[in-house]
């Protein structure tokens, strides 16, 4: 017998392709906004491209909001993703930091 707790509902043949869409461009917009910050961080891209790489965060964080409405996602799920995408636009920051602190010490 199947346990009813991981029973999830179908989701409706209508919304299969944008949840095909919103789970491709999560990725895909996730890896313009690590791609394009960290050019613009090592100088490769000039800094007038930065607001590129925040809007492709949005964007990527509207997505995966979508994905949980389709999905039919609860509350809790819905705040976990949410949470989610605020560490996804820290930890870039957070690892130019380390890596700039390191450069610092160890410069001769």
């Amino acid at each position: 017998m199947i346990d009813p707790t991981i029973i999830r509902p179908e989701i409706p043949l209508e919304d299969f392709f944008y949840v095909f869409l919103s789970s491709a461009l999560v990725i895909i917009l996730g890896l313009g906004y690590v791609g394009i910050y960290t050019l613009v961080r090592i100088g490769k891209l000039k800094k007038p491209f930065m607001p590129l790489a925040y809007f492709f965060w949005i964007a990527q964080t509207y997505c995966l909001y979508w994905l949980g409405v389709l999905l039919s996602v609860q509350t809790f799920t819905q705040n976990l993703l949410i949470a989610t995408m605020v560490g996804f636009f820290l930890i870039p920051h957070f690892i130019y930091f380390l890596m700039q602190k390191t450069h610092e010490a160890v410069e001769h």
